[in-house]
């Protein structure tokens, strides 16, 4: 379906980025993996030396096993990344996935083996007769049971609705919903099904509008337009609007905005446009994290304060310039409400209140969605995959 009709819009406004703000570069991703394969290796000395201290009976043949195992499950989710960076062949998937769904459940397995020594302790304290062996696999136990939990969560993709009142909102618009669908991580985990899926149940639930807030793309190796083609199956009265999030900007985010605009997707490229009567704003991610770039792009495009206006962008940072600029709501994702713990409880101390949900800043209406995929680990405990419907309604 190809877009719809639009006024003319205020050219975008664009300045000088330096070139290490668009992409990553080398030595920062080496830096980056580093660290991580750090912390990862050891996560995974800690699991082996917990698990051999609960486990005294095991054989020396068993101990060589479960080491040799452990290392290579402590290099696996790494080795896959740099191999997904480069190729989408099918058995890189299918080893990235399975190093995934192995670090997710390593991390619940890292709150089993902190949790056998508190209660080993306790058990002690209070000199109980309870095997070191049978605390262990009680808690591990329990740790794969909330990863499979976790695993199927996120797998679901539940609706979440939600009122927005604007004020002075045209009374065409009055009950019109529009559907946020962000970070959908399109790479080696989630791909065409997902997104035919997801475009099959925009299609089901009939928004007048779909508003797409950045990380279309997971950022790894794939037919960026071949990933996107799903796209041209959505059938929406005032079409569908994306913005960049941070994974598209890892490399040059020109080949995703191509693509995306080749599935009849309407790229903002840092512009205003009307939208029957409602201003519809844009700002990539790259130029939402620079301050006075943000501020620049959104006195640039012309926003009238009196009239409303909804903000896409990729994530709730810089929220006092979206205020100050007179913007009615913002919509965005980025957070995944940490997706797990403790990246949950991680996420709402950095973004606070605006981790989730509609929240207002003085004038300014936010709402953050947890998303629609994931990153990494593919699991959700304590947050859901979502598309949003939002109804508006006059203020």
């Amino acid at each position: 379906m190809p877009p719809p009709p639009l006024l003319p819009s205020q050219p975008p406004a664009t300045e000088h980025l330096d070139s290490e703000d668009s992409v990553l570069q080398p030595r920062r991703i080496w830096k980056l993996l580093l660290t991580i394969q750090t912390i990862l290796f050891l996560a995974h000395w800690f699991l082996y030396e917990t698990w051999m201290a609960f486990h005294p009976s095991l054989q020396p043949a068993t101990h060589s096993i479960l080491r040799i195992v452990f290392l290579c499950a402590a290099f696996s989710f790494v080795i896959a990344s740099l191999l997904a960076w480069r190729s989408f062949h099918g058995l890189v998937r299918a080893f990235y996935v399975a190093a995934a769904v192995w670090i997710g459940c390593m991390s619940f397995c890292l709150f089993a083996a902190c949790s056998s020594w508190i209660v080993l302790g306790l058990v002690r304290l209070a000199n109980l007769q309870i095997p070191s062996n049978l605390i262990a696999d009680g808690l591990f136990g329990a740790a794969l049971v909330v990863a499979l939990y976790g695993l199927v969560n996120a797998a679901r993709v539940r609706v979440h609705r939600i009122t927005a009142r604007l004020p002075n909102l045209p009374a065409h618009w009055q009950g019109r919903v529009a559907a946020l669908v962000s970070d959908l991580h399109l790479g080696h985990v989630h791909n065409f099904r997902f997104l035919r899926r997801m475009v099959a149940k925009l299609n089901q639930l009939q928004p007048e509008v779909v508003f797409i807030t950045g990380d279309m793309y997971d950022g790894t190796c794939v037919d960026a337009d071949a990933m996107a083609q799903p796209w041209l199956a959505l059938a929406v009265p005032l079409g569908a609007f994306f913005v960049t999030g941070n994974h598209e900007e890892f490399t040059n985010r020109e080949k995703y905005l191509r693509a995306v605009a080749g599935a009849h997707v309407r790229v903002l490229n840092n512009e205003k446009l009307d939208l029957d009567g409602l201003q519809i704003i844009g700002v990539h991610w790259r130029e939402t994290t620079h301050p006075a770039q943000f501020r620049a792009v959104l006195r640039s495009v012309g926003i009238e304060s009196a009239r409303p206006s909804v903000l896409l962008v990729h994530a709730p940072h810089n929220l006092a310039i979206a205020a100050e600029a007179g913007i009615s709501l913002q919509v965005c994702g980025h957070t995944h409400g940490g997706q797990i713990p403790p990246g949950t409880w991680v996420a709402s101390r950095i973004y606070g209140r605006y981790v989730h949900g509609l929240n207002p800043l003085s004038s300014l209406l936010v709402f953050t969605s947890w998303g629609a995929g994931t990153w990494g680990p593919p699991f959700r405990v304590g947050t859901q995959a979502e598309i949003v419907l939002i109804t508006f309604e006059a203020a």
